[in-house]
């Protein structure tokens, strides 16, 4: 584990311009994400926490001539220090002291989301209560009196829409004043039992520290203005409630700050607390601690948030769509079904401009070379017609197919329903041995492996996180997309989606087979259960939606526009060389190149040069594949013409099956490497290249052999 001041080191900056730092936190899918945008707008920055890859936001906004730097905290349900998620916050709380805290709140789901408000004030911290969603609260019969519930807590509470913006600048105004008044939130009592275990351990913290005059924050006494830890820096109450809850963070930091002859006595003392609060409850004392703070936050939400729901309110249309969508034996198929519609309209939607797309680039491609040629330069026509244009216009021939599936998969998204494939898989992915979150990384996957690898940190154990992260790369990434693209519509054109379908059951069944293997040898263990919160169904947001799938789509072009450029030219040298050769004959540097590995691929059914070359080639990114072979067939018209010639419908099936199964990208590699070390990215290549020749020789030779 790593240690927790690394994380905190953040916001240089912001402290190099002496503006103040407030915290945005909240649970996943509380609209945190559209907060921030609303608040700061386009003074963003995106990069990671130090030491780790963790994506890390930050910006900034002015309200009244007063500027605020905001620090968008990774999503978590508490701050108990288990996932790196919590860490991360907790640290960045902690060890920067930010001036105030902004927490999010689903107005709509007020008991859920308070557990986490609970924590804050616990912790003492200026805090600030954003009521998000209150137009779902309102559809839903739900009233909020927010002012009696900001004196009640003793902090500012405001109500907001960030989606459509209403709100923000009382959001803005309530954290300025807040900065420059800060105020500490209320302290609740916990129901009598429990009141009594945290005043013992509090007692104990006291008996075995020491006062020191020289600490302003001592709390050994009552002679100090701020009653918090001198080490820990929060109030002793909250570390009472952490020793009991078995922090090991706080248990750790604390004993060391003792007394070397003190700490076996204070950590004997601890234990027999820990053990009577066990035997009064029968029950672990964290699961104690959780369910007597939920069972404050039941009586306070009764107290403050009305609601005026009837029967039918209560049926509302998440239930009853989840009665189909999340059913134990209903719900699986209702997923591949709505995965095989995805790719259905895909292509059925793509079509329309891929014919006007390819022709403007062949167009374009001809057009280069003769006029070149033309001017006594056939060399550049060369270059830009066959080489970049061949080249980067049989990916860009896909861009439509790709924003389309994209556009589907964000509208599922945004609509609430993608998160409930976590669910529905949790049962399948228990048996095979990975956990019910790792689905989450394995969906991410879809898009791009790196992000789904980065996002394997959000699992508790280091075995699952390892074990999801080296399955993660068999997951059809978009960057795959225009392989299988050009050839099902070469092969396979009246059967497109189906095809692309069983291409991608194809990656998750071999995760499925790898994982249960690695699961039985290397990475023995139980797998913990999955609990998620599942959120209400929504209608997706256009602007959201939109710009989703734009943002992703513009990846794939800046890629297109630099790494497959450069690549493109590259191979586009070495079948020009050496001087005077047939351009992209077996005699250039690049024919010998594939001749070499060749004969490796030939029971596979693609043992010609041009493939060998595309593959390799392909290891930098996978859009490399069509570009390379693009580049070497002359553009578009040329590939097809190619291609038709080279591969049979089994032949090309085996050679998408190797595509999709083999090394992944430098880049997800590289992802492998910062998460897990060389070891693991050795281990992932020699697998996956394995798997991917053993499954397309099945897939090859059983397909010749039924099909011929």
């Amino acid at each position: 584990m790593k240690s927790t001041t690394q994380y905190a080191r953040s916001y240089r900056d912001v402290q190099t311009h002496k503006l103040p730092t407030v915290a945005l936190i909240g649970n996943p899918n509380v609209g945190k994400t559209s907060v921030f945008n609303a608040l700061t707008g386009s003074h963003q920055k995106v990069g990671n926490w130090p030491g780790v890859t963790v994506e890390k936001k930050e910006g900034r906004f002015t309200y009244e001539g007063q500027q605020v730097a905001m620090v968008d905290l990774p999503g978590l349900y508490s701050l108990s220090p288990y996932s790196l998620d919590e860490r991360i916050a907790r640290s960045f709380i902690s060890q920067e002291q930010p001036g105030a805290v902004v927490v999010i709140v689903d107005a709509s789901n007020l008991e859920r989301n308070m557990y986490l408000v609970f924590e804050l004030m616990e912790m003492g911290v200026n805090l600030v209560v954003d009521l998000n969603f209150m137009d779902e609260a309102k559809e839903r019969g739900i009233e909020v009196n927010s002012k009696e519930l900001s004196r009640f807590l003793g902090v500012p509470v405001v109500e907001t829409v960030a989606f459509r913006r209403q709100g923000i600048d009382e959001l803005k105004k309530a954290i300025v004043e807040s900065l420059q008044a800060p105020r500490r939130p209320r302290t609740f009592p916990f129901p009598e039992k429990m009141e009594k275990f945290l005043q013992q351990t509090e007692k104990l913290i006291e008996d075995s520290c020491h006062h020191d005059i020289q600490t302003s924050s001592c709390f050994a006494c009552g002679e100090c203005a701020a009653p918090n830890h001198p080490v820990i820096g929060f109030p002793v109450r909250w570390v009472a409630i952490k020793l009991l809850e078995g922090d090991l963070e706080v248990n750790g930091n604390l004993l060391s700050s003792l007394p070397e002859e003190n700490r076996e006595v204070f950590a004997g003392h601890l234990r027999s607390l820990r053990q009577a609060v066990q035997a009064e409850y029968q029950e672990e004392p964290e699961i104690v601690v959780a369910e007597e703070r939920y069972a404050v936050i039941h009586g306070f939400v009764k107290e403050f948030f009305h609601s005026r729901s009837t029967v039918s309110r209560r049926m509302k249309l998440t239930d009853r769509l989840d009665r189909y969508f999340c059913h134990r034996y209903l719900g699986l198929p209702i997923f591949l079904l709505l995965m095989w519609l995805t790719f259905q309209v895909t292509f059925f939607l793509g079509e329309f401009f891929e014919e006007s797309i390819e022709g403007a680039f062949e167009v374009m491609g001809e057009a280069v070379i003769t006029f070149f040629g033309g001017v006594g330069i056939p060399w550049l026509g060369s270059l830009l017609g066959e080489g970049v244009l061949g080249g980067i216009g049989a990916i860009l021939v896909f861009l439509p197919n790709i924003f389309i599936l994209f556009l589907m998969i964000s509208i599922l998204e945004d609509s609430g329903y993608l998160s409930r494939g976590a669910f529905v898989m949790d049962r399948l992915m228990h048996a095979i041995g990975l956990h019910g979150k790792s689905f989450i990384p394995m969906l991410l996957g879809f898009g791009c492996s790196v992000p789904g690898v980065m996002a394997c940190r959000t699992l508790e154990s280091e075995r699952d996180r390892k074990l999801t992260l080296l399955v993660v790369p068999l997951m059809s990434c978009s960057a795959r997309l225009p392989i299988f693209l050009l050839f099902t519509s070469l092969f396979f054109s009246r059967y497109q989606g189906t095809i692309l379908f069983t291409l991608y059951l194809v990656g998750i069944i071999s995760a499925i087979t790898v994982a249960w293997v690695l699961r039985k040898t290397l990475f023995k263990g139980e797998v913990a259960p999955l609990i998620m919160e599942l959120p209400i169904y929504r209608i997706p947001s256009p602007k959201n939606v939109l710009s989703e799938s734009w943002r992703k789509s513009y990846l794939f072009l800046r890629k297109a526009g630099t790494i497959i450029f450069l690549v493109v030219v590259l191979v586009w040298l070495f079948a020009s060389l050496p001087v005077g050769v047939e351009y992209a004959s077996i005699d250039s540097l690049m024919g010998k190149l594939g001749e070499f590995f060749a004969p490796l691929f030939r029971p596979l059914g693609f043992g010609f040069w041009q493939a060998s070359v595309a593959l390799i080639f392909g290891t930098v990114a996978k859009e490399v594949v069509v570009g390379t072979l693009g580049t070497l067939f002359g553009g578009e018209a040329g590939l097809t013409e190619a291609l038709s010639a080279y591969f049979t419908p089994v032949s090309a099936f085996s050679f998408m099956v190797f595509s999709l199964l083999y090394i992944p990208c430098v880049a997800t590699l590289a992802a492998i490497k910062r998460e897990a070390g060389w070891k693991w990215v050795g281990f992932a290549m020699v697998y996956l290249t394995a798997l991917a020749y053993l499954v397309s020789l099945a897939v090859f030779q059983i397909g010749r052999l039924l099909f011929g």
